[in-house]
């Protein structure tokens, strides 16, 4: 699976009070001009954001908190399992903040944020990451992150000191040549089954591939984004066939079940791996390689 890199924002949105915009010239009147017409956005009682910022933030500041954890990462491209709610990192002595609906996840934490920053330092959001997800979807969040060289290895040394002792044992799981979160997920399952994995290895005649397995196995992890059109699937069609010519046999994953029908790809693997390259999962003499999991 390829994953491209989202565009970054330079700056976190802020918030704009009352007092600096009377601070830059704005009268009372070319307030409530600039909010009639859409140039700011009212989000409390003296408390504005310019027109065009991300709706995620425009609540956040609505709820006097500020973009946090996976909602945050989920913005800027990293990968996270699931954002079904709004993460939003809080003061700790904040008071006479609104009443919190159910769809959002409060942090009350301090910060090194700006004052007016609508949104937590990156190094924050993937502690606290790590701290709201399962282990092995927090690995793929630092995977993905490292992955987009948004991290170094400097900054994950920052991130495993900052997380309670039990977290640590994740640091040596990490991989940053994992592109996309189910690659990692996918990593992770066969390593708990005891394979020998090589990681985006090059085949000749073949290309990149996703993992090697026992030097028998090809895995590829698939999803709509890359593979939707019939020229993606023609050419991976050719890329197996090329495989198979080798002695390869190829597994096709579908991203979306190894997100959320992790259990059957699991058991899957487990078996294929069990029936090694004489099993009845080896390919032969076909270009049909793709095995599926979903039934």
């Amino acid at each position: 699976m390829r994953r491209t890199r989202q565009p970054l924002r330079r700056r976190p949105p802020t918030l704009l009070s009352t007092q600096a915009l009377r601070e830059r010239g704005m009268t009372r009147r070319r307030l409530a001009e600039a909010v009639a017409d859409g140039r700011l956005i009212r989000v409390r009682r003296g408390r504005y954001v310019r027109a065009g910022t991300d709706s995620v933030f425009v609540r956040a500041a609505s709820l006097g908190g500020r973009v946090d954890c996976v909602s945050l990462l989920h913005e800027l491209g990293v990968f996270v399992r699931d954002t079904p709610h709004l993460h939003i990192q809080m003061k700790p002595d904040a008071s006479r903040v609104p009443a919190r609906p159910d769809d959002v996840v409060r942090h009350w934490r301090p910060t090194a944020a700006l004052n007016d920053d609508l949104a937590t330092p990156l190094i924050e959001a993937l502690v606290q990451a790590v701290r709201c997800q399962e282990p092995r979807a927090a690995v793929a969040t630092l995977d993905s992150a490292w992955h987009l060289r948004l991290i170094d290895e400097d900054d994950l040394a920052v991130i495993f000191a900052l997380l309670p002792r039990r977290h640590r044992v994740l640091r040596r799981l990490l991989d940053r040549r994992s592109e996309s979160g189910p690659e990692t997920l996918v990593r992770l399952m066969l390593r708990a089954i005891g394979c020998r994995v090589d990681v985006q290895a090059e085949l000749a005649g073949v290309g990149r591939v996703d993992f090697v397995v026992d030097g028998w196995l090809i895995i590829e992890c698939d999803s709509e984004q890359f593979h939707a059109d019939w020229e993606a699937q023609k050419r991976d069609r050719r890329r197996d066939l090329a495989a198979a010519r080798l002695g390869y046999s190829t597994v096709r994953l579908l991203a979306e079940d190894v997100m959320w029908r992790g259990d059957v790809v699991l058991s899957a693997l487990r078996q294929i791996v069990a029936c090694g390259p004489g099993g009845p999962f080896a390919v032969r003499n076909s270009g049909q390689m793709a095995t599926s999991v979903a039934r």
